[in-house]
């Protein structure tokens, strides 16, 4: 039984190859102690309401964790916080720095806006429709999925 003692919630892209291989890496060192609640919001079942109300496309454009006190942070924060919580935040300290941290940040945003592109995913406009379109179709109704 895992106990409900997370730090943070990191809400991550289980369809995206390197983010599944970041996952699975902090994964093995929160080595089971639950400090980190790992929520993949590629699953069908992702529920925003259970996530701060934090939608599919919002959480598919840019990293996201949810503090226990409800505090929704982005982008590299992310993983400061993740990182340090686990012990190894001086992976991440550097960015914290007055020239190197906006710098780090910016290329973190490059990477968000080209990961799908990079990792040979769809738009993120196509995975939304086809998101919609799965999670819209009933049992009752054929639904084809291209």
């Amino acid at each position: 039984m895992v106990k409900n003692n997370w730090q943070i919630k990191l809400l991550y892209d289980g369809e995206c190859p390197l983010c599944l291989r970041e996952v699975k890496f902090l994964q093995s060192k929160d080595n089971g102690r639950g400090l980190i609640a790992f929520v993949d919001i590629s699953d069908r079942n992702y529920s925003p309401a259970e996530n701060n109300d934090i939608d599919f496309a919002t959480a598919m454009g840019t990293i996201h964790a949810i503090l226990p006190d409800g505090t929704v942070i982005t982008n590299l924060e992310v993983f400061r916080r993740v990182y340090t919580i686990l012990g190894m935040g001086w992976l991440y300290s550097f960015t914290k720095l007055p020239i190197i941290g906006p710098i780090a940040e910016a290329i973190y945003q490059v990477w968000a806006k080209w990961r799908l592109k990079i990792t040979g995913r769809a738009t993120l406009e196509e995975i939304i429709a086809e998101r919609e379109k799965t999670l819209n179709c009933t049992e009752t109704q054929r639904c084809r999925i291209n």
